[in-house]
Order: structure tokens, then C-alpha cells, then sequence
């Protein structure tokens, strides 16, 4: 009987070191919010006022078909006829139905002779790229608290590099003939922050007197790269 005493005691006690341990790891768990699928979410008082956000409506199973998981738009080659001499053909949630909740896209990005893709950022996704024709430099810049350090390489055919999520890269075609690229990006909607478009391009633009301090430069220079974009 002592030992069935001290048995049930030591069954107690593990229990309860258990039930802690939950105690102590559930709150952490469950503190953070899911990440967010679009810029912003303003909160509405009525569902009546309000929209579905951070997904999509699911489509009934019993009518998904193998075209739901299917796309060939990346098979064409993007209009690198541009200012940037670049295009990126995206594959998201938003033309795969397919991906929705699966966390995952894809893009092509085709790329005239010095033809690049601007320093941009993914709001939410970290992108891993390799590269199928041609000869890219590449890289990413590192947070303030790191230095903004440049993480650059030269990419050939077969090649493959990282850019961690939400730090500005850039892709730049270092040939005389096209280059092509295949990126996955770590979210079914990653977005995409083109960082010169985004300072110089807002609507309304943003007050050139802000800019000229911040660049170090004449307000009137500010006013003429406004007006380029």
C-alpha cells in the first residue's frame, strides 16, 4: 500500500509539472496574429461593412477540379519593352485559385540586355530564386541595426539565391543577350514594394522638402524624379 501511495503521489506530481508547462506555453502559443495577406486591415464595428481578408472564399470541394492547381502563364516570356528593361509574370492566389492557404507562389522574370529588376522588398515572403538563362548580379541589403550590409553575387545558369523576407534586392542582367529567372516566394500573396516607384511615385506625391532631406539632395531634384514617375 506504501508503494501504490507513493506510485499515485509521483503520477501527481508529473501531472501537474504538465499542466504547467501547458499553463506556461499556451499564452505563448497563441500571442502572435497570423500574418497578414494584404497592406492593411481597417477594423469595422458591423461584418455588414466589412470584407473577407487574408484568404479567399474556399471553393466547394466537390466541384475543385485538376485546373484549380493548374497555370501555363509562366511558359511566355514576359514585355521587357520598358523603362527597367524587366518583367515579372506572377503566379499567386490571385490567378491559381489553387494556392489559397498553401502559403507558397511563383514568378518568371524575364530580363532585357542590362535589363533589371529595381531594388524592391516582399512585405511577406522570403523569395528563393535560380537562375535558367543568362548572367545576373544579384543581392540584398541588410536592416539599419545590421549596417545595411550588401549581400551581392554574380548568378549563372542553374544558380540559386535567397532573399530573406521583407529586405530590399535587386536582380540585374549582366549579359548582352536576355536572361531568365524563376523565383518562389514563401506566401500565396507576397506583394511587392518597388522602392523608387514607391518613394517618388506615391499618390499624392510626397512633400519634395521631406525627400531633399532625407536624400541629402535639392528639392529640386526631387521634383524632377517625381515627375519621372
Amino acid at each position: 500500500i506504501y508503494y501504490i501511495h507513493i506510485h499515485l503521489a509521483m503520477k501527481s506530481l508529473s501531472c501537474i509539472a504538465v499542466l504547467s508547462l501547458l499553463a506556461l506555453t499556451l499564452p505563448l502559443a497563441i500571442a502572435s496574429d497570423p500574418s497578414p495577406l494584404q497592406d492593411f486591415c481597417v477594423g469595422v464595428n458591423s461584418p455588414a461593412s466589412g470584407v473577407f481578408v487574408n484568404g479567399k472564399f474556399c471553393k466547394d470541394p466537390r466541384i475543385v477540379n485538376a485546373d484549380d492547381f493548374f497555370s501555363s502563364v509562366l511558359n511566355r516570356p514576359g514585355n521587357v519593352n520598358n523603362a527597367v528593361g524587366s518583367n515579372v509574370t506572377t503566379v499567386n492566389v490571385n490567378n491559381l485559385g489553387g494556392l489559397n492557404t498553401l502559403g507558397i507562389s511563383l514568378v518568371r522574370i524575364d530580363y532585357a540586355p542590362n535589363g533589371q529588376n529595381p531594388p524592391h522588398t516582399h512585405p511577406r515572403a522570403t523569395e528563393i530564386l535560380i537562375v535558367q538563362q543568362g548572367t545576373l548580379l544579384v543581392g540584398f541589403v541588410s536592416s539599419n541595426q545590421d549596417g545595411n550590409r550588401l549581400f551581392a553575387k554574380t548568378l549563372n545558369v542553374g544558380d540559386v539565391f535567397v532573399f530573406p523576407e521583407g529586405l530590399i534586392h535587386f536582380q540585374f542582367n549582366l549579359g548582352r543577350t536576355p536572361a531568365v529567372a524563376i523565383a518562389a516566394l514563401s506566401s500565396q500573396n507576397a506583394g511587392v514594394i518597388t522602392i523608387a516607384n514607391t518613394v517618388f511615385g506615391s499618390n499624392p506625391a510626397i512633400d519634395p522638402n521631406v525627400l531633399a532631406r532625407a536624400f541629402q539632395m535639392d528639392a529640386n531634384v526631387i521634383r524632377d524624379l517625381q515627375n519621372r514617375f
